[in-house]
Formats: structure tokens, C-alpha cells, sequence
């Protein structure tokens, strides 16, 4: 069986471990690089995933990442920033790794090969009609992701795949196929790097366009984070200032008074007449600030297009 891309040696990796520090470093980056521009080729597939996760959300659903290795480790960074960064509540997200918690601190290679646990694992947290699955690996045919997306699928879930070779079998078995074809990497194999690196872009715009369709951003502003601490309390401040156009001391009252909720004091301080005429606003908007704000007289129907925003000087 010939060696798949994420297996294949770089054209520079002849003598790189002789190479001067400096070198060898400006490679590594190099390469870096590559891997992230791969990711350019897939946006039409991530677009679907994202609208894919974002209605399974809007119906009760969860997202429920799967993966082994490194590829864990990045499905997991991006599934713990979901929460607060968005407001998703942390028990619509489940995170299923190959050895569970025990290989975030040992990662040894055996797990990723059993397949039975990935299917129990599955049938554990009772993946049902309604969520959706992403599953990640950079070969693409790594047993226990693979195990996964099929219970999934028998299950009746949506399925999304993340791989790094184009072709992989894994593609075959879910509904949305994202392939980022990485060059191979410097250090053969090592799909921490480049891989690993492209599978983190991916899911940085999967989830940050899901949690635009789900209504979590307005104008590039975060409008569902949970300000559970003094930089993000006053990032929510900043936000209801830009937002509603008004003083710091007023969009600070304007959260004490919504509770801390980012888009009720936006909406309070843009005039809604109460903490529950504003939620009932949202209510009525499925939550999206833009037609709320629309609502009290704020925003036209459309936004400004950046180009009117922004003049060119």
C-alpha cells in the first residue's frame, strides 16, 4: 500500500537535522503556512458543515466531536471555547476521545484503534436523530473516529468528517466530507504540525459561522459570550457601547440590569422599554439582535456595507 499524503516525506526533510537553527526554523513555518492555505480549498464544504451543525442546534440537537491523538486535541480546544465564547450551554456540546480524559495526560497511540469503544461511547451518550457528529482524522481511516461516525449514522445523526488525504475512507461514511490536503510534513508523519494546524483552522470557521447562523454574532461582535471574569466583563461593556451607541457608565447599567445578558442590554440600552420587553424582542427574533434592534427603530434592514462604513481615505 503506497504511503498516504500525511505519510509522505517533505521535499526538504533531506538533511534537516543538520541544518542551521535558523533554517530550519524559517522551513517549519514555511511549511505552516502551507498547511493553513489548504484550508482555503475546503470553505464550500465547511460552509455546509457549518449550516449542517447550526440546524441540528436549532432543533434540540448537540454537537458531539470525536477523534483520537492530535486531532483530539483540536477537536477538544475548539469545543471548550463554544460556551463561552458563544453562550452554547455546555451540555448541548460532548467531546469523545480516544483513552477519555486519562489521554489528555498519557497519549498513547492504542486507543485510536479501538473501535468497540467508539461505538459504546457513542450508544453512552445516546447520539440520537437531531445531533450532529464531527468527526476528525488526519489519515482518514484512524478506527475509532471511524467507528464513531457509523454508530452515529446508524444512530440517525448528522455526520461531518475532517481529514487531511483526499480520498479517505472516511469520507465515504458521513454527510458533509471536508478534505484539507496538507503537504506532508516536515517531520514525516507528525500530523500535529501541519495537519493538525489546518484541522484548527477548520473547526475556528465551522464553529464561528454556525454560531453566526445560530444569531451569536452581530457585526463582529461576540453578543452571547459569558462574562465570567474581568477581561470579558469588560469586553461585554465595550460591546454594548459599540452596539448602542452610548457611555461606558451607561452600557454598564444596562448590563447590571440584563443580568450580565450582552444582547438584553444592548437592546435596553438602545431603548427597549424593560428586561422583558427585550427578551421578548429576542424571543420573537429567534434571538438575532439585528432584527430586534430593527424592531425599536435602531437598524435599518440591512446592515451598512463595509465599504459605506469604512470610506476608503
Amino acid at each position: 500500500m503506497s504511503a498516504t499524503r500525511t505519510e509522505m516525506t517533505h521535499a526538504r526533510a533531506r538533511g534537516f537535522d543538520t541544518l542551521p537553527p535558523q533554517e530550519a526554523l524559517a522551513i517549519l513555518a514555511a511549511a505552516q503556512a502551507e498547511a493553513a492555505a489548504a484550508v482555503q480549498q475546503a470553505v464550500p464544504d465547511i460552509a455546509r458543515a457549518a449550516q449542517l451543525a447550526a440546524d441540528c442546534l436549532t432543533c434540540g440537537g448537540r454537537l458531539v466531536y470525536v477523534a483520537a491523538g492530535s486531532s483530539g486535541l483540536m477537536a477538544l480546544a475548539d469545543a471548550l471555547e463554544l460556551p463561552g465564547t458563544y453562550g452554547l450551554a455546555r451540555d448541548r456540546i460532548e467531546v469523545l476521545l480516544a483513552g477519555g480524559v486519562a489521554g489528555l495526560i498519557d497519549m498513547v497511540g492504542g486507543p485510536e484503534d479501538d473501535a468497540d469503544a467508539a461505538r459504546a461511547e457513542i450508544a453512552a451518550v445516546q447520539v440520537s436523530p437531531g445531533d450532529c457528529v464531527i468527526a476528525l482524522t488526519a489519515s482518514g481511516y484512524t478506527p475509532y473516529p471511524m467507528a464513531a461516525v457509523e454508530a452515529a449514522r446508524a444512530a440517525g445523526a448528522k455526520t461531518i468528517g475532517i481529514s487531511n488525504n483526499s480520498g479517505a475512507p472516511l469520507f465515504d461514511r458521513v454527510d458533509v466530507a471536508i478534505c484539507l490536503p496538507t503537504p506532508p510534513e516536515v517531520i514525516a508523519g507528525s500530523t500535529r504540525m501541519g495537519a493538525g494546524t489546518a484541522q484548527k483552522i477548520a473547526l475556528n470557521m465551522l464553529s464561528t459561522m454556525m454560531a453566526i447562523h445560530l444569531g451569536h454574532v452581530h457585526d463582529g461582535y461576540m453578543v452571547s459570550l459569558i462574562a465570567d471574569n474581568m477581561k470579558l466583563r469588560g469586553r461585554a461593556r465595550r460591546i454594548v457601547m459599540a452596539v448602542s451607541q452610548v457611555s461606558e457608565d451607561q452600557a454598564a447599567a444596562a448590563l447590571e440590569q440584563a443580568g450580565g445578558a450582552v444582547k438584553t442590554a444592548i437592546l435596553l440600552a438602545a431603548g427597549a422599554d424593560s428586561v422583558d420587553g427585550a427578551e421578548r424582542l429576542l424571543a420573537a427574533n429567534e434571538g438575532r439582535l439585528r432584527p430586534a434592534l430593527k424592531a425599536i427603530g435602531v437598524l435599518s434592514a440591512s446592515p451598512v456595507p463595509p465599504t459605506d462604513r469604512h470610506p476608503r481615505a
